[in-house]
């Protein structure tokens, strides 16, 4: 049997050796080290011999093996190498043109916002998506009873901190180190525990503003968001205001804006559902709590907040019928803007 081994290994690396291509290698991998080989099949027979002849057979066997895995392995990289210099760059093709990158349809509309906003005099501030709980709620004036505090609505940290529910942090942070007349937009990331489905996400994007100075009105709210819509949605986009609460704002409202895709007339059409109106954000005039936490005087000072959801604008003017397709990384979805 020991002869058998060594006569196999002689033949098994000489195929190896004269092996044509990688296909062929990979079965000739298959016929001499597979479960059904010869070689596979003296090996399972080594237990049932004597001990004398056991260790011999192992030996003997074990080192066939190794033989041929060896000569595999130099195959394939001489094989390789050849298939290499094949393919090897030819210097007298014309050369390909490079693919010219985009932005992310998200970044496209943040953009084009930052832009409407800069035109009407607000400048942008950022800060950091891990919050502590004062900036992302005590500073809002967020009673800590308020269910958007559980653990089943936000992301808490180890440490006790938190990723920002809103945006609306970064704006408690300006009026802590500036003095009104303030003039913002906020915009990033933020995070928050919802199911994920074709309209929600537990990370989205949103963009804030604030107006703090002297007799800031609800009309200068009114005009801002106005202004915002047509711009984005069309110049003959109307603003229609519904009472609502939130607790950093007072008078609270949320705001729609007059259907562009059908006007109101289509009770089949895939944004307002014939309604004539698309809901879009909150906004609100800067509840007096929320200056005392910064040491604003309320009693000298107003201002305004509002914001939306970048992904829900997006969604509406392309017609994309699910968020999740904004952060799948699909080069067939974000090519087309």
């Amino acid at each position: 049997m020991l002869e058998e081994v060594q006569q196999l290994q002689k033949a098994a690396v000489a195929e190896i050796e004269a092996a044509a291509d990688l296909q062929a290698l990979e079965e000739l991998r298959v016929r001499h080290l597979g479960r059904k080989s010869p070689l596979s099949q003296i090996m399972k027979q080594i237990g049932a011999l004597p001990a004398t002849e056991r260790r011999a057979l192992g030996q003997i066997s074990g080192a066939a093996k190794k033989a041929l895995q060896d000569a595999l392995e130099g195959r394939q990289s001489q094989l390789q190498e050849k298939a290499e210099a094949g393919d090897a760059f030819d210097v007298t093709l014309p050369g390909r043109r490079p693919l010219a990158g985009k932005l992310h349809p998200l970044s496209q509309l943040s953009d084009e916002l930052i832009a409407i906003f800069q035109g009407m005099g607000f400048s942008v501030a950022d800060g950091p998506e891990i919050e502590d709980e004062y900036h992302n709620f005590d500073a809002l004036n967020t009673p800590a009873d308020h269910p958007a505090r559980d653990l089943h609505d936000t992301f808490y940290l180890e440490d006790g901190r938190l990723l920002r529910t809103h945006t609306s942090t970064v704006q408690i942070r300006v009026m802590e180190s500036s003095a009104p007349p303030i003039r913002i937009i906020s915009l990033g990331r933020c995070y928050r525990k919802d199911s994920v489905d074709a309209t929600h996400h537990f990370a989205f994007h949103q963009i804030e503003g604030l107006y703090v100075d002297e007799n800031v009105s609800f009309a200068d709210l009114k005009g801002t968001i106005e202004v915002m819509g047509r711009q984005l949605l069309g110049a003959t986009t109307q603003v229609r205001f519904r009472p609502h609460f939130f607790p950093f704002t007072e008078p609270s409202v949320e705001y729609d804006f007059s259907c562009s895709l059908c006007g109101g007339d289509n009770a089949r059409c895939r944004i307002c559902k014939g309604t004539g109106w698309i809901e879009i954000g909150g906004a609100g005039m800067v509840d007096p709590a929320v200056f005392t936490a910064v040491k604003y005087d309320s009693e000298r000072y107003t201002g305004f907040a509002f914001g939306l959801g970048i992904e829900r604008i997006a969604m509406i003017r392309s017609g994309i019928d699910d968020i999740r397709l904004f952060l799948e990384n699909d080069l067939r979805f974000t090519r087309q803007f």
